[in-house]
C-alpha cells in the first residue's frame, strides 16, 4: 500500500501535489470504508454479470480522506468489477482532476498502462537476459544491457512486421527466440547465396514461410 502522509501546509489539498507540475495515479489498498463507498456500483456490476454471464464493471469518482494519515482529501477512483463468481473491487488515488481524465479512462488508459510497461520490462529482463549484469566493471554491464535492448528492439520489429497473420503475432520474446530462432538447421554457403535447410519435421515450417513473405513486403527487410 502506498501511504501519502502529508500535503504542503497552508495550501489547499487539490493543489498541494501540483507545485512542481507533477501529478500521480497510485494504487490504493482497499478497506471497509472504501468498499462501503463502492457498494452501489458493486451491486450494479454483480447484477450485470449475472445477467450476461460475463465480467462487468463500472466506476465511481469520489473524494476520500483517511482518518489519521492523510492531511487532506484526495480524488479516488473506485472500479466496481464483478467476475463470474468473484468480486474484484480496485481503487486508485490521483492528483489529476476530472477535467484532465474521467474515472474510466484514468483507470483503464493511464493506471493500467503502468502494468503493460512493467510487462515489457519483465519480457526483456527474463526473455533477453537484461538482468545478466555480473561483469566486474560498470561499463561492461552497461554494454551487456545495450545488447539486450538492441535484441528487444529487433524482436519487436520482427513481431510487428513479420509475425502478422501467424500464431506468433502476439508471442513474447522468449517464445520467438526458442521456437523460431533457437532451432537446429544446416547452413550451406555458396558464392551467391546462403542456404538454410530445416528438418522436415520442424513444426513451424509454414509459419517461417509466412514470416519471410511478410518481411519481403517491407523494403528495409528485403535482401539486396
Amino acid at each position: 500500500m502506498v501511504k501519502i502522509r502529508r500535503c504542503f501546509p497552508q495550501i489547499p489539498g487539490q493543489f498541494c501535489t501540483l507545485i512542481n507540475n507533477v501529478g500521480y495515479v497510485l494504487g490504493l489498498a482497499r478497506n471497509k470504508r472504501l468498499q462501503r463507498a463502492l457498494g452501489k456500483e458493486m451491486e450494479e456490476a454483480r447484477l450485470a454479470c449475472e445477467r450476461t454471464g460475463e465480467a462487468a464493471r463500472c466506476f465511481r469518482d469520489f473524494r476520500y480522506r483517511t482518518r489519521k494519515s492523510w492531511s487532506c482529501e484526495r480524488r479516488v477512483i473506485g472500479k466496481a468489477e464483478y467476475l463470474p463468481g468473484k468480486a474484484n473491487p480496485r481503487f486508485v488515488v490521483t492528483s489529476l482532476s476530472s477535467n484532465e481524465a474521467d474515472a474510466q479512462s484514468l483507470y483503464e488508459e493511464r493506471y493500467c498502462a503502468r502494468g503493460e510497461m512493467e510487462n515489457r520490462i519483465k519480457e526483456q529482463q527474463l526473455g533477453l537476459f537484461a538482468d545478466r549484469t555480473s561483469s566486474a566493471t560498470l561499463r561492461a554491464n552497461q554494454l551487456r544491457l545495450y545488447f539486450s535492448s538492441f535484441a528487444y528492439v529487433l524482436l519487436h520489429g520482427l513481431r510487428r512486421l513479420g509475425l502478422t497473420g501467424t500464431a506468433f503475432a502476439k508471442a513474447q520474446s522468449t517464445t520467438i527466440r526458442l521456437k523460431l530462432l533457437k532451432i537446429g538447421a544446416r547452413l550451406r554457403l555458396t558464392a551467391r547465396k546462403v542456404w538454410l535447410s530445416f528438418s522436415e519435421a520442424y513444426p513451424y515450417a509454414s509459419d517461417i514461410a509466412q514470416i519471410l513473405a511478410n518481411l519481403k513486403q517491407h523494403p528495409a527487410w528485403s535482401p539486396p
